[in-house]
């Protein structure tokens, strides 16, 4: 099968047909074009599916790994050899498919919740406050909260890794509000306020399965097999699609990762890694205009990395007009033209195409049947082909979701066993501002046991978080701090919120009270 859809460089899509529906040519992708991106549109039932399903299985067995989301649990199917249904059977008869043999494709189960797949993770630090407070539909403001947090936790050394994490350091931003926006600008107690309850609705919402280590490697999506095809990396999105800002805001993510860790390859002779984004206008609805900018110039040099990202959606105009211009690679399911909305969408579809004289593409678009669809692919020296009527070819892989125990097996030899599946929470900016917290705690305590004498109490040593001041280990260097008028030696920033933090865990017992009065809303 791999060979008889995978010929010169291309890859098979379908056949079209004449007007007068006899068969006319195959319809192909070619490879070296396949990083140029695409789009495949179409109203619910008529086959977007089954088209990413034959994309995906042409791409690897190209060699090229592919990375998609199974929204529905049907492209799972792709893990298991298919079957000889009779209306496989017929398609492959009417576009002349022959031999139409069956595989199974290599997959890697993925779930950021850890039960239909390996556990997705990223930490905090590599989401950045950008895409986090796209995640809780942040305001400006609050946005410029986030900004600074992580300002300061990569000047204090903090490192943000999950929910906990962020939380500890809202939480001290807050009791220190009006020193901290000296230095970094205005912090709102009420936007961080604000910002802490939208973590907790994400924490109800499961985000803390999300949030965390070992996060995923790039590496581990972009997998061959030893007999050279790609490996094609699922994600089970059908509860994660119960909260589809954490969808949307997760493939932005992986996408922008993958823009920011691959090197530039130019054009190669097949793409490193073929990006499908399935319901793509979650990403879109109401976005802000710079995370659509955001998208836009991701998707425009990511082809550069030699990575393809093909958009999934019902609507052409669920995509910005700025992103669909960069969509060299077209398949065009039918689409309902009932409403004036999508009467626009036929031709804003139509008008995308390049026009074949034996048929109006906008009547076309709401005649095609199941598994039928307009294809224009680039082609020569990069121009798009002339758009055809064409019947997608039949899956090889089966079609269908596959079974739990069927599932649970090709997780059981997944390359990626073991690797993603346990957590692992290292110290990071909860642990430490506890840790330092209760630290000031026992210094003060053995200060006021000694008794000293008034003119030590406002000198004794003091520590501060790295990058603000003197370290807690570092020797003291006799520099006087800074004194207001009256020759009172003013405390640092952080030595406040620390002495803060050491009166509000006095009477705590157990790191499970520090962890509470730090403001954790895990633990």
């Amino acid at each position: 099968m791999g060979d008889s859809v995978i010929q010169d460089g291309k890859i098979y899509i379908g056949t079209s047909r004449k007007p007068d529906n006899s068969i006319n040519k195959p319809e192909y992708l070619e490879l070296k074009f396949g990083n140029r991106h695409g789009l495949v549109t179409g109203a619910t039932g008529t086959g977007k599916t089954v088209t990413l399903q034959v994309l995906a299985e042409g791409f690897s067995n190209a060699g090229v790994p592919v990375f998609c989301a199974d929204i529905k649990g049907d492209l799972s199917g792709i893990g298991a050899i298919g079957e000889a249904k009779d209306f496989l059977v017929k398609r492959a008869q009417e576009i002349g498919l022959e031999p139409y043999d069956f595989q199974q494709f290599p997959v890697i189960f993925w779930d950021l919740y850890g039960e239909k797949g390996h556990r997705v993770r990223a930490t905090m630090t590599e989401m950045g406050p950008l895409l986090l407070a796209r995640l809780m539909d942040a305001t400006e403001p609050q946005e410029g909260v986030l900004n600074i947090a992580f300002k300061i936790a990569d000047k204090g050394g903090l490192p943000l890794l999950d929910l906990k994490d962020l939380q500890a350091l809202l939480n001290y931003m807050g009791e220190n509000a009006t020193e901290l926006s000296n230095q970094f600008g205005l912090i709102s107690k009420a936007s961080v306020g604000s910002i802490q309850r939208a973590l907790l609705i994400l924490e109800q919402q499961g985000a803390q399965h999300f949030f965390g280590e070992p996060a995923l490697k790039i590496s581990d999506i972009m997998r061959t097999t030893h007999d050279g095809r790609g490996a094609i990396s699922v994600l089970a999105a059908d509860k994660l699609m119960m909260n589809p800002r954490l969808y949307a805001t997760f493939l932005l993510w992986l996408l922008s990762e993958l823009f920011e860790e691959l090197p530039e390859v130019g054009d190669p002779e097949k793409p490193r890694l073929v990006f499908f984004f399935d319901e793509a206008h979650l990403l879109f609805n109401d976005a802000p205009k710079v995370l659509i900018e955001r998208v836009e110039q991701v998707v425009r040099l990511i082809r550069s990395k030699g990575v393809g990202v093909y958009f999934v959606t019902q609507n052409p105009l669920d995509v910005p007009e700025t992103v669909l211009a960069q969509l060299g690679n077209r398949v065009q399911h039918a689409l309902r033209a009932y409403s004036p909305r999508e009467q626009k969408a036929v031709k804003t579809a139509a008008d995308t195409f390049r026009p074949n004289p034996d048929f109006d593409c906008a009547t076309v678009i709401t005649q095609l049947g199941t598994g039928e669809a307009l294809v224009s692919t680039l082609e020569g020296k990069g121009a798009p082909s002339m758009v055809e009527r064409t019947l997608i070819r039949p899956p090889a892989s089966r079609v269908g979701p596959l079974s739990d125990a069927e599932r649970a097996q090709v997780m059981k030899i997944s390359p990626v066993a073991g690797i993603y599946d346990e957590d692992f929470d290292r110290q990071s900016a909860y642990e430490m501002l506890a840790e330092r917290a209760k630290k000031l705690e026992t210094q003060q305590q053995q200060e006021n046991q000694q008794a000293p004498e008034p003119e030590q109490q406002n000198g004794g040593s003091r520590w501060t978080l790295p990058g603000f001041g003197n370290d807690d280990t570092a020797p003291t260097n006799g520099a006087a701090k800074t004194k207001g008028r009256s020759g009172y030696q003013r405390e640092t920033v952080v030595e406040a919120a620390m002495k803060s933090a050491a009166r509000s865990v006095a009477n705590s017992l157990g790191r499970a009270i520090v962890r509470g009065i730090l403001g954790s809303l895990r633990r």
